[in-house]
């Protein structure tokens, strides 16, 4: 009997020791994780929760927590990115705007301190105040849309749109100008009528923005191409040139933001670095994307992905 009274105590103190060792851990599982979970969140770090534990609960809330904490990191990533694009865009935007106020100030104070200027001579000096004006309005009009594009505030609604008629219709509107320029033209359509989901105004600007890049950025190879296609599934439009192209650096930043490349803030390349950035949003809210292969000299294409309809 007392052998077996023994037993039992030795087996109640060991549960009791076992216990006891057990709080401790956990307490002490708990004590790490908050002061490394404190440490993260006060120093912004990049670090996760490591913790060697047998607990199943410890482990779970490990990997809660550490989803968390991975998630929270990429939003603040994301909102640095956008902050840094922000700050650089208003300050392009800055530039872009005092450039032709400046020369407006400059063409009105020349007509207000010389009166004895020929009707010929004010009207030229007007025309130029004119043409720089529309060059801001223009410009602040870019601005607004993307922020409305952004936002989501601007609904455009899908329709079955014929793509053959679009591209012909695009590529005919900038048709005198590239003779004029001596541009060769490539146009490639298919025999049958191609419908894709999109809204055709907004086909429209897409269009027009790349023709318009095409041109000021490929023209030192005097060839623009379209090109429409598809299968199954989509429906491709390519606009090509054989100008100096985009290098593989610069291939995922085109269509960030007021970005621009070097040049192109000389007098031969002037833009406001918004046109591509708002093609993308526009392709995108049509449930397209928009896509770019270039091998400069050779052959640049920014090519729009829609889905396909085939009734």
């Amino acid at each position: 009997m007392i052998i077996f009274l023994s037993i039992i105590i030795i087996t109640l103190a060991g549960l009791n020791f076992f216990q006891y060792k057990s709080g401790k851990n956990h307490k002490g599982n708990l004590g790490y994780i908050h002061t490394k979970l404190k440490r993260i969140i006060d120093d912004q770090t990049d670090e996760k929760l490591l913790l060697h534990t047998d607990d199943k609960d410890i482990k779970q809330i490990l990997i809660e927590i550490n989803r968390l904490l991975e998630h929270n990191q990429k939003m603040m990533a994301t909102y640095n990115k956008t902050e840094i694009s922000m700050r650089k865009m208003l300050s392009n935007i800055s530039h872009d705007l005092k450039t032709p106020l400046t020369v407006v100030l400059g063409y009105l104070e020349i007509m207000m301190n010389d009166v004895e200027f020929s009707k010929d001579e004010t009207r030229g000096l007007l025309l130029k105040v004119h043409r720089k004006t529309l060059e801001v309005l223009e410009l602040i009009k870019k601005f607004f849309d993307l922020a409305k594009l952004e936002s989501g505030d601007k609904n455009i609604p899908l329709t079955r749109v014929n793509m053959n008629e679009v591209c012909q219709k695009n590529i005919l509107h900038f048709y005198e100008v590239l003779t004029s320029k001596g541009f060769d033209v490539s146009i490639e359509l298919p025999e049958t009528i191609v419908y894709a989901l999109g809204n055709e105004e907004e086909l429209d600007r897409v269009l027009n923005n790349l023709i318009s890049n095409a041109i000021q950025y490929g023209g030192d190879g005097k060839m623009l191409g379209m090109a429409l296609r598809n299968d199954e599934q989509s429906v491709y439009v390519d606009v090509w040139d054989r100008g100096k192209g985009i290098s593989e650096l610069h291939k995922d930043l085109v269509f960030e933001r007021m970005y621009t490349l070097e040049d192109s803030r000389n007098k031969s390349f002037q833009g406001s670095g918004l046109g591509l950035t708002i093609t993308k949003r526009l392709v995108e809210k049509m449930d397209g994307q928009i896509l770019l292969t270039s091998k400069p000299y050779d052959k640049t294409t920014f090519t729009v992905k829609l889905k396909r309809i085939t009734y």
